[in-house]
């Protein structure tokens, strides 16, 4: 899978022939230096990007043969997204933003469930607020909430404790590991911190665009 892009005086490649598999349940990680394309990577898994050449598999389906509508429909049904840039909706408070992918999908006692995982993630309190009214760490929370809330079978994860303190961030993690552990979650995540890379089962390196070495 390749992913370029055309600029003024030359076309960019962000990420190079990258090829492997990662098996339903496994827990991986993908590791490299800042500007390495290691998100552009991990938004190609998802499909929330295109690549340039190349084929993305979930669950035995090619994402890139589905539309943008099939795309997002099986998102919705099968897939779990933590962005390092939150992407809350604004006029949602964290209860809404947390329901709307159940709602989505037609998730049956979809504030009750949202409510559950934010009591999870230490925001029982926080229900009614928009997310001007948090904290970056706090809007983290409610970030991953609403990506554990339809119980994917696979679940991205984007720097998911970038922005949160070292108890809160514990916290995250061990929500992500228990998705992957107990429920069979296949968990991707990107991440700078090396032990948390330790914990997955298997570690993914890039530079420049291209894999480097797996260990």
């Amino acid at each position: 899978m390749t992913k370029q892009v055309a600029t003024p005086d030359h076309v960019l490649t962000i990420v190079r022939d990258a090829t492997f598999e990662i098996r339903a349940g496994e827990a991986v990680a993908i590791l490299g230096a800042s500007g390495s394309g290691k998100s552009t990577l991990l938004g190609l898994l998802a499909g929330l990007d295109v690549p340039t050449t190349g084929r993305v598999w979930i669950d035995g389906e090619d994402l890139f043969a589905l539309d943008e509508d099939g795309r997002a429909r099986l998102r919705g049904r099968m897939v779990g997204f933590v962005f390092q840039s939150f992407q809350l909706l604004p006029a949602l408070t964290a209860l809404e933003n947390v329901m709307l992918p159940l709602e989505l999908s037609g998730g049956a006692d979809a504030a009750a469930r949202a409510r559950e995982v934010l009591g999870r993630v230490g925001l029982a309190e926080r229900l009614g607020h928009y997310p001007r009214q948090l904290s970056g760490g706090e809007q983290q929370r409610v970030a991953v909430a609403r990506a554990f809330v339809t119980q994917p079978k696979v679940l991205f994860a984007d720097e998911p404790t970038g922005n949160l303190d070292s108890a809160t961030g514990e916290n995250v993690i061990e929500l992500l590991f228990e998705m992957n552990r107990e429920r069979g979650a296949t968990l991707v995540l990107v991440t700078h911190d090396s032990e948390l890379a330790r914990r997955c089962d298997r570690r993914i390196h890039i530079a420049g665009g291209e894999l480097t070495h797996e260990n």
